[in-house]
């Protein structure tokens, strides 16, 4: 008994030291079973903009980018990543756009060649197996826009052979052989049957072409006239890259219920972009009030000939406080997740991040080494071991060796 103690205090302390060394045990378990699902998946994101950023801002991956990017080489580690399709990325507007493709090829090429003990460029879902055998990140390439082939089948073939293994037909910009969302959007998600939308002829022979290679699909991005002319002429599983879903946030960017269950028909996925534009309804009311508040200072920085972005990446750094606030709440991604999920089933979705290419990630996701957050989440809401390997990467492997397969 303790000293100068009534039994009935003594008898409440000893519960309350039973209950709490019981929920340090159970936390500890729920702690060591999310940790362990997370490092024993096959973890494939199929979207950062890290290139672009290599490129443009001479950025070197292999160093420590901590309050810089969201990424470098070390952190994807430490947020338990195996594989990354890295974008190769430009927003249509450069005279030649291959050519840049090639340069942001070069940068990958050049980290992996400085790293090889910690990178090993990946082709195909064997090569990515390989890399998870020898604890190394598989670098994997997508291209973000089919201008970057130049209306060429042959443009086509020379990034393949680099290591392409999907590209997005279009990004915000329409191509001569395919509509972007932005161009061709129908907010209530359905065919527009005003002017001539879609793919082209080439844009068909481009998807066929995709096929015959092995190179996935990408219908992120794309208008809903393209999406369904894609779906129409694929023999092949598709992917979104970096996409979410339009029933939870109106956006250009998002799947309507019936591309999510057409790309389920289909066998492909949908990776789930992190973009809190994106996937937070309140998203655009919160961003025009910031900038109302600071409008003046917004409107002397491009007085003094500041761009529009860096005018406004200006602002998020000068109001830290406020931008914070414009995130996205974590659980809005989850419940983007968990949609797809209860629409199509757990087969069908995935993560495409779109670090470093977005602004406002979901709070708590401040950079890649906050990735087992999704792991706990889908522990805590009673996702089983099996299901979380599917949703973390076993999908877009799934899809990955069924583009692979020979007719």
């Amino acid at each position: 008994m303790v000293p100068n103690s009534s039994p009935m205090r003594y008898l409440f302390l000893l519960l309350l030291a039973v209950t709490s060394c019981k929920q340090d045990t159970q936390d500890a378990s729920t702690r060591a079973a999310y940790q362990d699902i997370h490092e024993t998946a096959v973890f494939i994101d199929t979207h950062n903009d890290m290139l672009t950023k290599i490129v443009e801002d001479s950025l070197k991956f292999d160093s420590d980018l901590s309050g810089i990017t969201h990424s470098d080489l070390d952190r994807m580690r430490t947020g338990g990543l195996d594989a990354q399709f890295f974008s190769v990325w430009s927003d249509g507007t450069l005279d030649e756009p291959f050519a840049y493709a090639n340069r942001q090829i070069d940068s990958l090429d050049a980290v992996i060649a400085r790293n090889p003990d910690k990178m090993l460029k990946a082709t195909s879902s064997a090569a990515i197996q390989a890399a998870v055998d020898q604890h190394k990140l598989a670098a994997l390439i997508g291209v973000e826009g089919g201008h970057h082939i130049e209306n060429s089948l042959e443009k086509l073939d020379s990034l393949y052979d680099r290591g392409v293994r999907y590209m997005t037909l279009t990004w915000n910009n329409s191509t001569d052989w395919a509509t972007s969302a932005t161009d061709e959007w129908d907010l209530e998600g359905q065919r527009n049957s005003e002017g001539e939308n879609g793919l082209t002829e080439f844009g068909v022979a481009v998807v066929h072409k995709m096929n015959s290679l092995g190179m996935l699909i990408d219908i992120s991005h794309v208008g809903v006239n393209t999406f369904w002319d894609v779906m129409y002429e694929t023999t092949k599983p598709v992917i979104a890259s970096h996409s979410s879903v339009m029933a939870l946030h109106t956006h250009p960017r998002n799947l309507n219920d019936e591309q999510l269950k057409a790309i389920a028909k289909n066998k492909g996925v949908v990776q789930v972009n992190f973009y809190s534009a994106f996937i937070d309804s309140s998203f655009n009311k919160k961003h025009e009030a910031f900038m109302t508040r600071h409008q003046k200072v917004y409107d002397s920085l491009i007085a003094a000939g500041t761009s529009a972005y860096a005018a406004k990446a200006s602002l998020y750094e000068r109001f830290p406080e406020e931008a914070e606030k414009l995130r996205a709440p974590f659980e809005v991604l989850m419940q983007h997740i968990n949609y797809i999920v209860d629409l199509v089933g757990v087969d069908y979705v995935g993560i495409g991040s779109d670090f470093d290419g977005i602004s406002f990630p979901p709070q708590q996701l401040d950079d890649v080494t906050a990735y087992p957050l999704i792991t706990k989440a889908l522990v805590d809401k009673g996702y089983s071991k099996a299901d979380i390997h599917k949703l973390l990467g076993g999908n877009l492997l799934r899809v990955l060796k069924a583009n692979e397969a020979q007719p």
